[in-house]
């Protein structure tokens, strides 16, 4: 029984030591969950290499596997990056894009992710998502992303709203597709309920034919939504 343990023992270690001496014979980068490619399989490449000076026929017992997923993860177009090498020598990255749920229109764009981060625009694909004007600022993102995340999660407003806007006082209002009027939210306590009032109006408006009748409509009260006639 010693004898058999002490074989294992043996044939697991020069295993072990032949798979740590295997080079890397190719790369394989597989992309998670979205088809759209904000970042490339050529800019995935690109960064395994400049972190490992190459990574193809390179041993593997010298292969930095966390710097080369740190490396990745630094992109601020990658959520999550996963590494590893496989015992035949295939190097694999799996890569989690960032998931763009809102467009900053200013002098310098940028994606607002469904997390709240930053998400720099893409070269590659351009996100069909609502438009964030007004003042927004970079690092105070907290009370657009809230009204986007909501877009983002509500069907109505999803199939409807193309622009949010916030002002100086972080009051927001949006504007919605094939409508002239200005739907003013205002501060986003009791969202919910201001969304609610929202489809009820825009449903008894479309039924009596009055939606080229108002300019702007109101949901900063409670328990009703004022409409200013054009």
């Amino acid at each position: 029984m010693i004898v058999i343990l002490l074989l294992v023992v043996v044939l697991y270690a020069f295993s072990s030591a032949k798979n740590s001496k295997r080079k890397v014979s190719e790369t394989e980068i597989i992309f998670k969950g979205e088809e759209n490619l904000f970042i490339t399989h050529e800019a995935v490449s690109k960064l395994l290499i400049q972190n490992q000076a190459g990574v193809k026929n390179v041993p593997k017992e010298i292969l930095d596997l966390n710097q080369l997923e740190t490396a990745l993860n630094l992109n601020p177009m990658i959520r999550s990056a996963e590494v590893f090498v496989g015992v035949n020598g295939k190097l694999t990255a799996e890569i989690e894009q960032k998931k763009p749920i809102a467009r900053v229109q200013n002098s310098s764009p940028f994606y607002i992710d469904d997390q709240g981060s930053f998400m720099p625009l893409s070269t590659n694909y351009t996100a069909r998502v609502p438009i964030v004007a007004g003042h927004v600022d970079k690092n105070n993102l907290q009370n657009v992303y809230k009204m986007a995340r909501k877009v983002e999660e509500d069907i109505f407003l999803k199939k409807h709203v193309t622009t949010i806007n916030q002002d100086s006082d972080g009051n927001i209002s949006l504007r919605l597709r094939q409508c002239n009027f200005e739907v003013f939210v205002g501060s986003l306590k009791q969202l919910d309920k201001k969304i609610n009032n929202l489809k009820v109006f825009y449903k008894k408006a479309t039924k009596e034919n009055l939606m080229d009748k108002y300019s702007r409509i109101n949901l900063q009260f409670d328990s009703q939504v004022i409409g200013t006639k054009s």
